[in-house]
């Protein structure tokens, strides 16, 4: 892993959140990069059939090669936001393992919201990403 310059911030007056699989702020030095929403999708962008808990992890193998797209990895994450149609506890579950196994316990700040429908019919998950280009050495 590349050297990881977030802050995370979970205060004590706030709860744990971190078994949820997010943290309450992320702050980093560096330019910010926007990651459009991915879900489980081919190469033409048609979305992929599967259970929720296969369209889950598609979507973050989405989310990792756009970010190494422009140079960046999972390490530069700062925030996430996800969208789970027809949002249950059990789906909780498999999207806190799925970010577990992908930020490790360095979680970004993420904001869940459960939605009804995604924009293309079969899609179950979507997630979109704010990371940050580290600041170069020197610069001011």
């Amino acid at each position: 892993m590349k050297h990881d310059q977030r802050v995370i911030s979970n205060p004590a007056t706030l709860h744990d959140p971190t078994p949820f699989g997010y943290s309450h702020a992320v702050s980093a030095p560096g330019e910010l990069v926007f990651i459009a929403g991915q879900y489980a999708s081919d190469p033409t962008g048609a979305p992929v059939p599967g259970d929720f808990a296969t369209q889950v992890d598609l979507a973050f193998d989405r989310l990792r090669l756009a970010l190494e797209g422009v140079g960046l990895g999972f390490e530069h994450v700062v925030r996430l936001g996800t969208y789970i149609v027809d949002h249950d506890l059990d789906k909780l579950d498999i999207l806190g393992n799925a970010l577990h196994a992908r930020f490790g316990n360095r979680l970004p700040a993420q904001t869940l919201s459960g939605v009804a429908s995604l924009a293309l019919p079969g899609m179950l998950f979507e997630v979109d990403a704010v990371a940050v280009r580290p600041a170069s050495p020197g610069a001011a």
